[in-house]
């Protein structure tokens, strides 16, 4: 059985919670492959809320397993926290699996996000502080520390020593931070290894076998392609591979084996953090997008800037991603709106671009180019088929479906489980 990629078309934030819910119940494996606990998903079952920060949101899903994956960097103490929090309100999380080649973060890396931030002052990156980016250097430095190391005291502990040898004379001399203790550390990173044995595995073999007997492993995306370390908008990135071919690495599954790609579209683009964003609105309208929207971060409880529909980013998200299918979000947030810009193009130094400029300094420089479609007032929420949206909504999904490339397969009409429309199926 082929396995299923659905990942943010933008900058994160798109509604992938809401859209990997939605294929939750038809799936058998639900895997994060990529990010830390900088990434935040929102489910709403029934009159439930349910904040998701480092779980795959399948864990929602009665039948569903939900996987972690070897490309994800782990902090144990948020991971904890967020299973003991679904336990209390009668989640079962007994069938979670956590591959032990995924790495730990721990407090020294969350100390050097957090001072290196301070340190780079009007030049920040804007991250979340949890120690993700040093997490993942450490991994492509190889010192870092993985899920299984947390079974072989004497390897936690060189691992430890080694790592702080360097870190600890850069707190110490550089940003004139107390060292932190590597002893402190191991005792515990160790006190997390009897809490969490049960659920690690060879997740790579365990989601191979289950392709071979006709089960459906859906990989799920933490961030935005927007923000790929390779493909985003860098240096304000994230520190992996949201996109597709992170599926891949960050799984252990074959791209052979992968058959659709689901790009997640917000109806409008929103952002959190620094960085460039063309369609950027600093006026009332970006104002009402937020408060309508709901427009704050999951994890980081920041307001998020918000901005109209971007195509020309929708176009490059389905070529670097080779998206098959988009699912469309939050479009009930523009009812109201008597027109409602789309930006097809950006003008760069007088010159009209249809495509995503690979130079930075040209991305920072793109001005919005707008076409304004009619908008619609009449509420629909309760819009079971694509007919029943109002005649102006309808001509809005059909125009974004042809500036973006990739059919729009369902749309997301209000936040709860059942408020969404499907066009066709993604299995």
């Amino acid at each position: 059985m082929p396995a299923l990629v659905l990942l943010g078309a933008q900058w994160g934030d798109e509604g992938k919670g809401k859209a990997t819910d939605l294929l939750g119940g038809s799936v058998d494996y639900v895997v994060r492959y990529q990010g830390g606990n900088n990434a935040g998903h929102t489910v709403v079952v029934g009159d439930q809320k349910y904040a998701l920060h480092l779980l795959p949101s399948g864990i929602l899903s009665p039948g569903c397993i939900p996987v972690i994956g070897n490309g994800v960097v782990i902090d144990p103490a948020v991971l904890l926290s967020e299973l003991s929090g679904l336990n209390e309100r009668g989640i079962d999380t007994s069938k979670l699996l956590i591959s032990g080649n995924a790495h730990l973060i721990t407090p020294y890396h969350q100390t050097i996000d957090k001072v290196t931030e301070r340190f780079l002052g009007k030049r920040k990156i804007g991250t979340t502080g949890r120690g993700i980016g040093p997490a993942y250097a450490d991994k492509i430095n190889r010192v870092g520390i993985r899920v299984q190391d947390l079974f072989d005291e004497s390897i936690l502990r060189q691992k430890v020593d080694a790592a702080l040898a360097d870190k600890n004379q850069v707190l110490v001399k550089l940003f004139n931070r107390r060292a932190i203790s590597a002893d402190q550390v191991v005792e515990e990173y160790l006190g997390y290894a009897e809490q969490i044995k049960d659920y690690v595995a060879d997740t790579t073999l365990l989601l191979n076998q289950a392709l071979e007997q006709d089960k459906v492993v859906l990989l799920e995306g933490g961030q935005g392609t927007l923000l790929d370390v390779d493909h985003g908008t860098y240096p304000f990135v994230t520190s992996s591979n949201p996109t597709a071919g992170g599926a891949c690495t960050g799984s252990g599954i074959g791209p052979t084996k992968i058959t659709r790609v689901i790009g997640i579209l917000k109806a409008y683009t929103t952002r959190v953090g620094a960085g460039p964003f063309p369609t950027e609105l600093l006026d009332e309208d970006g104002e009402a997008l937020r408060r309508i929207g709901g427009e704050r971060g999951v994890t980081t409880g920041r307001d998020r800037r918000c901005g109209w529909f971007d195509a020309v980013i929708a176009r490059y998200a389905t070529r670097v991603n080779g998206l098959t299918d988009f699912f469309l979000t939050k479009l009930d947030v523009l009812t109201g709106w008597e027109q409602i810009p789309v930006c097809v193009a950006y003008e760069i130094d007088g010159e009209r671009v249809e495509e995503l400029p690979y130079s930075q300094t040209d991305f920072h420089h793109a001005k919005p180019v707008y076409e304004y479609l009619p908008g619609w007032s009449e509420d629909i929420s309760k819009a079971q088929t694509f007919a029943d949206l109002p005649k102006n909504a309808q001509a809005y999904v059909k125009a974004l479906e042809e500036m973006s490339g990739a059919p729009i397969s369902a749309i997301g009409v209000g936040p709860g489980r059942t408020e969404t429309i499907e066009i066709n199926s993604f299995l």
